[in-house]
């Protein structure tokens, strides 16, 4: 399995059905984002780049939102989606919400938790700050699931 590092161990999960990496279908998003909230729009366009289908849902109350969906406080950022049902919290890359699809693992979902600069929907320039992206499980225990940025790994 991908994740390098953390508190939970990585498995399949076999009641998933895997989705592979060349599905040439449209994958369905739900994503939840404050209506003033400008990065949420570029991230939702990134990942329609690789193949879902976002259906936006406005709410002036994120919090409620990430409430209801159980997201610990150290992983929330600005928008919240639901793909195939896992949690995608924040600036995701989509190449990593693919490949979560495509290993289907035991989790709740990937967070890359805050707004770090030139994650998808965060470009400014070429700049790419450092960040990781995290699995969780329900009780939010996190994995490194994948590594970004100027540290010479990732993007």
């Amino acid at each position: 399995m991908g994740a390098v590092a953390g508190s939970f161990e990585v498995e399949v999960d076999p009641q998933r059905t895997p989705i592979p990496l060349d599905h040439g279908d449209p994958i369905p998003m739900t994503v939840y984002q404050a209506p003033t909230c400008g990065c949420c729009g570029l991230w939702n366009e990134h990942v329609e780049e690789y193949g879902f289908e976002v259906t936006s849902h406005m709410r002036e109350d994120m919090g409620a939102v990430k409430e209801s969906f159980a997201i610990h406080p150290r992983l929330a950022s600005c928008h919240t989606a639901i793909v195939e049902g896992y949690v995608v919290e924040g600036h995701v890359p989509a190449e990593d919400i693919r490949r979560l699809l495509a290993e289907a693992p035991r989790a709740r979902g990937l967070a890359v938790p805050g707004m770090p600069i030139g994650s998808p929907g965060m470009e400014q320039g070429d700049r790419v700050d450092p960040y990781e992206v995290l699995i969780f499980n329900d009780a939010g225990e996190t994995a490194v699931w994948a590594r970004h940025g100027d540290d010479g790994s990732g993007d």
